[in-house]
Protein backbone atom coordinates (compact mmCIF):
# COMPACT_ATOMS: atom_id res chain seq x y z
CA UNK A 1 0.00 0.00 0.00
CA UNK A 2 1.39 3.28 -1.03
CA UNK A 3 1.37 6.77 1.34
CA UNK A 4 -1.07 8.27 -0.32
CA UNK A 5 -0.09 12.01 1.45
CA UNK A 6 3.06 11.44 -0.74
CA UNK A 7 1.75 10.90 -4.20
CA UNK A 8 -0.21 12.25 -6.95
CA UNK A 9 -1.77 9.49 -8.73
CA UNK A 10 -1.46 8.72 -12.11
CA UNK A 11 -4.76 7.17 -13.64
CA UNK A 12 -5.24 9.01 -16.91
CA UNK A 13 -3.17 10.30 -20.16
CA UNK A 14 -4.90 13.90 -18.71
CA UNK A 15 -3.28 13.25 -15.05
CA UNK A 16 0.23 12.00 -17.23
CA UNK A 17 -0.44 15.58 -19.06
CA UNK A 18 -0.75 17.38 -15.81
CA UNK A 19 2.84 15.94 -14.79
CA UNK A 20 4.31 16.76 -17.66
CA UNK A 21 3.06 20.63 -17.52
CA UNK A 22 3.75 20.92 -13.57
CA UNK A 23 7.42 19.43 -14.62
CA UNK A 24 8.13 22.84 -16.28
CA UNK A 25 7.68 24.63 -12.75
CA UNK A 26 9.59 21.92 -10.34
CA UNK A 27 11.35 18.69 -11.21
CA UNK A 28 8.58 15.90 -11.28
CA UNK A 29 9.59 11.94 -10.39
CA UNK A 30 7.25 9.13 -12.07
CA UNK A 31 7.30 6.02 -10.37
CA UNK A 32 6.28 3.08 -12.13
CA UNK A 33 5.13 0.29 -9.59
CA UNK A 34 4.07 -3.66 -10.09
CA UNK A 35 1.73 -5.42 -7.54
CA UNK A 36 3.34 -8.59 -8.47
CA UNK A 37 7.06 -7.91 -8.05
CA UNK A 38 8.48 -8.11 -4.82
CA UNK A 39 11.20 -5.72 -5.81
CA UNK A 40 8.85 -3.26 -6.90
CA UNK A 41 7.24 -3.40 -2.77
CA UNK A 42 10.63 -3.05 -1.28
CA UNK A 43 11.81 -0.69 -3.71
CA UNK A 44 8.81 1.69 -3.25
CA UNK A 45 9.02 1.38 0.91
CA UNK A 46 12.58 2.49 0.32
CA UNK A 47 11.68 5.63 -1.82
CA UNK A 48 8.88 6.74 0.09
CA UNK A 49 10.96 6.72 3.64
CA UNK A 50 13.70 9.10 1.21
CA UNK A 51 10.90 11.09 0.40
CA UNK A 52 9.68 11.82 3.90
CA UNK A 53 13.43 12.86 4.41
CA UNK A 54 14.27 15.41 1.77
CA UNK A 55 12.63 18.80 2.01
CA UNK A 56 13.20 19.06 -2.46
CA UNK A 57 10.93 20.74 -3.93
CA UNK A 58 9.44 17.52 -5.88
CA UNK A 59 6.68 16.34 -7.34
CA UNK A 60 6.03 12.74 -7.13
CA UNK A 61 3.50 10.58 -9.34
CA UNK A 62 2.57 7.34 -8.65
CA UNK A 63 1.41 4.94 -11.51
CA UNK A 64 0.05 1.22 -10.94
CA UNK A 65 1.60 -0.60 -13.90
CA UNK A 66 -0.67 -3.43 -13.85
CA UNK A 67 -3.91 -0.87 -14.11
CA UNK A 68 -2.61 1.59 -16.36
CA UNK A 69 -0.61 -0.05 -18.75
CA UNK A 70 -2.00 1.90 -21.53
CA UNK A 71 -0.47 4.91 -19.58
CA UNK A 72 3.17 2.83 -18.57
CA UNK A 73 3.32 2.14 -22.29
CA UNK A 74 2.31 6.23 -23.53
CA UNK A 75 5.29 7.19 -20.93
CA UNK A 76 7.99 5.13 -22.65
CA UNK A 77 6.76 6.03 -25.85
CA UNK A 78 6.17 9.90 -25.28
CA UNK A 79 9.88 9.67 -23.11
CA UNK A 80 11.89 7.54 -24.45
CA UNK A 81 12.70 5.08 -22.18
CA UNK A 82 12.39 1.62 -22.60
CA UNK A 83 9.91 -0.10 -20.00
CA UNK A 84 10.65 -1.30 -16.47
CA UNK A 85 9.40 -2.22 -13.38
CA UNK A 86 9.77 -0.88 -10.83
CA UNK A 87 10.72 2.40 -12.31
CA UNK A 88 11.15 6.09 -11.84
CA UNK A 89 11.54 9.03 -14.46
CA UNK A 90 12.76 12.41 -13.58
CA UNK A 91 11.07 15.40 -15.83
CA UNK A 92 12.15 18.35 -16.02
CA UNK A 93 10.71 20.99 -18.36
CA UNK A 94 8.60 18.51 -20.22
CA UNK A 95 11.32 16.25 -21.12
CA UNK A 96 12.71 12.70 -19.30
CA UNK A 97 16.39 13.58 -17.70
CA UNK A 98 17.08 10.67 -16.12
CA UNK A 99 15.27 7.36 -15.67
CA UNK A 100 16.41 4.05 -13.01
CA UNK A 101 15.00 0.91 -12.57
CA UNK A 102 14.77 -1.63 -9.88
CA UNK A 103 17.25 -0.98 -7.27
CA UNK A 104 19.09 1.70 -8.90
CA UNK A 105 15.82 3.71 -7.79
CA UNK A 106 17.40 6.18 -5.50
CA UNK A 107 16.26 10.09 -4.11
CA UNK A 108 20.09 10.96 -4.84
CA UNK A 109 18.81 10.99 -8.81
CA UNK A 110 17.61 14.47 -8.16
Amino acid sequence: MIKTELWKVISSIEDLDKAVEESHERTVVIFKHSTRCSISKGVLSKFEEQIEESNADVAYYFLSLLRYRDISNEIAERFGVVHQSPQIIILKDGKAVADASHRKIDISLL
